[in-house]
């Protein structure tokens, strides 16, 4: 082989190694772009979440997976993943609604996320009798509906009681009483819900872990105003079943057609 072959061959090969060098930094480049345009959206426009517990039964079901808009009460600590302490209070702070489903963190730990529904105001006095919710002295109306299909305390599948509740603002949103009107949480102290803070509720009234139970006794208690994640908007993807979202095979059995892109209402 001459000389001038012999150049022309490394040549040829630099050239191809240029090239793979090129392709493997602009395929890294569009990693690194997508991964920073998904952290800027989770961080400051919508979040995943999943349902693992039937706490907000019929509203949202165990296996139901939904958006969180974080821009819908500002953002604080606990917009940003792990909660840093960078700052304190709410940039761009706008007060959440009477009825809205809310994803918050739980206060007595600020880590572990939890969903219910506003159900008092600062100011509001709380107080639920005979499985009745009175709100101020009032009671809040709710009319009977059909009966939902759910899990007993047994873990039995059974019809419950259905209510349409109507709140003080005019929010109407569907609860069940699935053990009655006497279970251990249908009959409280009176709650003075402290400025700054929101006295939540699970939709399933029998069986959520809610602002009923103080922190100090493992509960939620009172939930400050910073500790809210975001609002629940849309459920994007369910499946029943008890099957993982991830198990594909099993989508044609499992999948809940009917649920996704519902709002949360």
């Amino acid at each position: 082989m001459t000389e001038e072959a012999r150049l022309e061959k490394k040549l040829e090969k630099d050239h191809k190694r240029a090239e793979k060098a090129g392709g493997i930094g602009e395929t890294a480049k569009v990693i690194v772009q997508a991964l920073l345009i998904a952290l800027v959206v989770r961080t400051f426009l919508f979040q995943p979440f999943n349902i693992p517990s039937g706490s907000m039964i019929p509203t949202l079901l165990i296996g139901d997976y939904l958006f969180v808009s974080k821009y819908s009460y500002g953002y604080s600590n606990h917009s940003l993943p792990f909660s840093p302490n960078l700052f304190s209070g709410r940039i761009f702070g706008a007060l959440p609604k009477r009825g809205d489903v809310v994803v918050f963190k739980l206060p007595r730990d600020g880590q572990t996320d939890y969903i219910k529904r506003v159900i008092g105001m600062p100011g509001d006095r709380i107080q639920v009798k005979d499985g009745r919710l009175y709100i101020n002295g009032e009671i809040v109306p709710r009319e009977p509906i059909a009966k939902a299909r759910t899990e007993d305390v047994y873990g039995r599948e059974a019809e419950v009681a259905t209510y349409k509740e109507i709140l003080p603002d005019g929010v109407q949103h569907t609860i069940i009483e699935r053990d009655g009107d006497t279970a251990i949480s249908d009959n409280t102290q009176l709650f003075t819900v402290p400025p700054g803070h929101y006295f939540m509720m699970g939709d399933n009234r029998d069986n959520s872990l809610d602002s009923r139970v103080p922190a100090e006794y493992g509960g939620v208690g009172f939930v400050p105003f910073v500790n809210l994640v975001g609002r629940a908007e849309i459920i994007f993807f369910s499946v029943g079943g008890g099957s993982p979202a991830w198990a594909f095979w099993d989508w044609p059995w499992t999948l809940r057609w009917n649920r996704m892109f519902q709002p949360v209402r």
